[in-house]
């Protein structure tokens, strides 16, 4: 049987800073255990890294105080996206890596989530091992067997080459411009050099971290700036990251946006003999790209929402290429982890050979109207059984009928429910939608 997790959820553990877990104490105490779990299973150094919102100085030293309490050697990484944490965890054969951040959320809001020293999520095993040692007494190691911490101080340089031996070394991004929005985040200080030293023109916006500014009308999730932007420079392309560099949005040359669907599909399409016969999305992904990629006569499968999901269906049908609409690509032939860095070079290595624009790479896919409402809620409610929404969804669906999706979902990582409507008529597609929403809305807040 299972054991039910308290604490990590799909993306390790989230929350509000100051509030339950995300707290100074309870972070501490999870350093604790986390060296109490793996210095019986290993040993080595374990890496800290970060994003770049306020609290994450409070972070990094209470998991630092907490790891060398359990006796275990800290090596620390400052400001790193969270791909660049996985590949340093393998390069520098750590036994395992800690990132410090909260992805797309704002500065309110913080998270721990951890990488095995293959760069990969720590198995559920693992992570159910930690929280059975946070419910021990916290002990302190002799004083002869505490932790020491050293920062590596090359980091970033070590991930940007990383990053550009992805790229075919036989071209480069001569004439190219770009416009790359890195969300005040974990790549202000990576992304504009990877690009820049693989001969790109760059144009940076994002790239000034106050600690408070993480995500803030800008990057992945904020794609507007980018777009005008983009048009008033007569940029080629647009790069939106978010705030630890695992999602990537793009816009083309007339500042439309493309998605994680998108850049899924042109990257499938590019290398599509190599994929094992298919590829994953999510329950999200427009139905789409399902018909584009079955017109590479691929298989398309879909897991439920969220990169760990998308990870555990590659695996289990031994396929190489999956991603999310949000951005969030995985190619196990480039790296183990979502890189949004890495899964844009691809695209304009694309772009290079084939001599083609972004716009015109997409092209082939054609995306259905597609309308997402979050609907936030302070409480987690199974809104499956709320009969008000049930007979909604059965009155929406009756509507669109066999030609559109409806999906209702919690979000993994924030305090929302996720209301999407996908169809063949946009203003159905939109009036739905904004019915449906509203109705669980209502029905949320009389299950208050």
């Amino acid at each position: 049987m299972t054991t039910k997790r308290r604490y990590f959820g799909t993306d390790g553990i989230r929350g509000r800073v100051g509030e339950v877990p995300i707290t100074p104490d309870f972070v501490m105490k999870l350093g604790w255990a986390a060296g109490r779990v793996l210095a019986k299973n290993g040993k080595g150094p374990v890496l800290i890294g970060k994003d770049t919102r306020i609290s994450g100085y409070m972070f990094e030293s209470a998991l630092e105080a907490g790891l060398s309490a359990a006796g275990v050697d800290i090596r620390l990484l400052g400001p790193m996206p969270t791909p660049g944490i996985a590949f340093l965890t393998r390069n520098t054969r750590a036994q395992a890596g800690i990132v410090i951040s909260a992805s797309h959320n704002p500065y309110q809001d913080n998270g721990i989530k951890f990488f095995a020293a293959d760069g990969t999520k720590l198995p559920d095993e693992i992570e159910q091992a930690i929280e059975n040692e946070l419910d021990h007494p916290f002990e302190i190691t002799n004083s002869s067997k505490l932790g020491k911490a050293r920062r590596i101080i090359d980091a970033p340089r070590r991930y940007i080459e990383f990053c550009k031996g992805k790229f075919s070394p036989v071209i480069n991004l001569g004439g190219m411009k770009l416009v790359i929005d890195c969300a005040h985040g974990a790549t202000y200080h990576i992304a504009p050099n990877v690009f820049e030293e693989l001969g790109a023109s760059v144009t940076a916006i994002g790239i000034e971290p106050d600690g408070l500014n993480i995500n803030k009308e800008s990057g992945a999730t904020y794609p507007q700036i980018l777009q005008e932007r983009v048009i008033s420079t007569s940029a080629d392309i647009g790069i939106a990251l978010d705030g630890d560099g695992d999602r990537v949005i793009m816009v083309d040359q007339k500042g439309v946006v493309v998605d994680g669907d998108e850049i899924l599909f042109i990257i499938a399409r590019s290398k599509c003999n190599s994929l094992n016969g298919g590829v994953v999305g999510t329950l999200m992904s427009n139905l789409g790209l399902e018909q584009a990629i079955n017109g590479l006569k691929l298989k398309f499968l879909r897991a439920q929402v969220g990169d760990r999901y998308i990870m555990d269906m590659l695996q289990q049908e031994h396929l190489t290429l999956g991603g999310e609409t949000s951005g969030h690509i995985i190619d196990l032939n480039m790296t183990t982890t979502g890189d949004g860095i890495i899964s844009c070079l691809q695209v304009l290595e694309t772009m290079v050979l084939k001599n083609k624009s972004l716009r015109e790479l997409k092209s082939d896919m054609h995306k259905y109207p597609q309308k997402l409402i979050n609907v936030s809620t302070d409480s987690q409610i199974d809104i499956s059984r709320l009969s008000a929404v049930d007979k909604a969804v059965k009155t929406a669906q009756a509507e669109l009928g066999d030609s559109g999706r409806i999906l209702l979902r919690p979000s993994g990582t924030e305090p929302l429910i996720r209301v999407m409507v996908e169809g063949v008529d946009e203003r159905q597609v939109e009036k739905l939608a904004v019915y449906l929403a509203a109705e669980v809305e209502t029905a949320v807040q009389r299950s208050a």
